[in-house]
């Protein structure tokens, strides 16, 4: 029979249960001042500890994981051009001595030999076909530039046009090829394209031009060229201008004749050691040798080096008509290394003289005597004037133009320079200073 239970009484364990209302819970006591010091000195070694380990381990590491980085992305390399010295009159002068008091014996063993040798035709073809084996292999560096332009007709249909230039590799890196060529390959195009020697086409762009020597620098992906072609792809050797004379025979590249490709040979006729340009003073070489410097001719010695480019003649320039004018590219490899990086050449825009001893004997300052300010370039626009002074360059003396020079190569495109002059007054010479901001070429 079940049993009844009691609703008003309890099991035996809710009634052991209800007697307990009293707990205990053991709590720590809070740490003393010293503890707490000793745990957060503790804790500041094991950190300065582990940051000398990871600091270790990073300096040990870190030269194998940039050895595996540069595997797999390529660096990007500045180009280097290694500038030529020029050699002051007099120095030039005793070597020159120095050099026909040596070889005098030898010269006099070779004139009797030249006097006693039977020259033939066969003499005559093997020295051309030495400069025409050097000229061909430079020939394989020569490209051809198209300027291609996007146009419309009457009709609003789109047209395309695309002029032809010659342009020569100077420069090779792991990223890309470097080409000369005239400023007008670039000027107008809205896209460029670059054609190789074995007829191979591929896309550029224009990396920095001067428009003062006329003249620019496109570029060629080495990605976009093929592992053979890029192999066999060699720049032109670049020579030094300053080393040629009178009678020297050279070779012109590029489009002498108008097209690309084409080839001449001929004569140095004569060199002007110091024409004024601006910021500048270059060494100029003349020939009656073929060239067509809108399209790009290019000039090089029986060494196979480039040694300059045609320029159009001047109108005060001394070469006649039928002369050709060349810029030797030794005045120009500063401005050349700053182009092939894509960096803008800076420019004060000054055509000047440096002042004789003779004309300060007469009471004119020593310094760059100011043929031209240039229309539009910062001297001018800043105030400079033709037939002032130039005596100092942000507080520096200037006396010569190489010292002019140097000071124009070490400043930045934007940088503001501080230029004193002295104009010539009615009685006097007057000292005027000047804020330059030094623009681009």
């Amino acid at each position: 029979m079940s049993e009844v239970r009691d609703p008003e009484k309890k099991p035996e364990h809710e009634k052991k249960n209800d007697r307990d209302f009293i707990s205990e819970k053991i709590v720590r006591p809070a740490p003393s001042k010293k503890q707490v010091g000793t745990r957060m000195a503790t804790a500041a070694c094991a950190g300065i500890i582990f940051g000398v380990v990871s600091a270790v381990c990073f300096v040990l590491t870190r030269p194998i994981m940039e050895q595996l980085s540069d595997g797999n992305k390529p660096t990007a390399s500045a180009v280097s051009i290694p500038k030529d010295e020029l050699e002051s009159s007099a120095e030039a002068q005793e070597t020159e001595r120095a050099s026909e008091t040596e070889t005098e014996p030898v010269e006099e063993m070779v004139q009797s030999a030249l006097e006693h040798y039977r020259y033939t035709v066969d003499d005559l073809n093997s020295l051309l076909n030495s400069l025409r084996s050097k000229a061909l292999a430079v020939d394989k560096s020569v490209v051809v530039v198209h300027s291609v332009q996007q146009n419309t007709d009457w009709f609003d249909n789109p047209v395309e046009t695309t002029g032809l230039y010659a342009g020569v590799i100077i420069a090779k890196t792991s990223q890309e090829l470097l080409i000369l060529t005239p400023e007008d390959a670039v000027e107008q195009a809205d896209s460029i394209k670059v054609t190789f020697e074995n007829g191979n086409d591929v896309s550029g762009h224009m990396k920095q031009k001067d428009t003062t020597s006329g003249m620019a620098i496109v570029s060629v992906s080495a990605g976009d060229i093929s592992t053979s072609l890029l192999k066999d792809l060699e720049p032109v050797p670049l020579g030094n201008s300053y080393q040629v004379c009178q009678g020297d025979m050279i070779a012109s590249i590029g489009s002498p004749a108008g097209v690309v490709h084409s080839l001449d040979y001929g004569f140095v006729s004569y060199v002007v050691r110091s024409n004024p340009m601006v910021d500048q003073h270059c060494r100029m070489l003349y020939s009656h040798i073929l060239t067509d410097a809108d399209r790009g001719t290019f000039l090089m010695n029986t060494d196979g080096e480039l040694i300059g480019w045609a320029v159009s003649a001047s109108d005060s320039s001394a070469a006649g008509s039928n002369m050709a004018e060349i810029f030797g590219i030794s005045d120009y490899k500063g401005i050349l290394e700053k182009l092939s990086n894509g960096q803008g050449v800076p420019c004060v825009g000054i055509v000047g003289q440096e002042v004789t001893e003779v004309q300060m004997d007469g009471g004119m300052p020593a310094g760059i005597y100011v043929m031209n300010a240039v229309t539009e370039k910062p001297a001018y626009n800043a105030g400079i004037q033709n037939g002032d002074i130039l005596t100092q360059i942000d507080k520096t003396p200037i006396t010569s133009m190489k010292e002019y020079q140097a000071a124009v190569e070490k400043m930045t495109c934007g940088q503001t320079v501080h230029i004193t002059v002295q104009r010539n007054g009615r009685d006097s010479y007057t000292q005027l200073e000047f804020d330059v901001t030094v623009g681009s070429r």
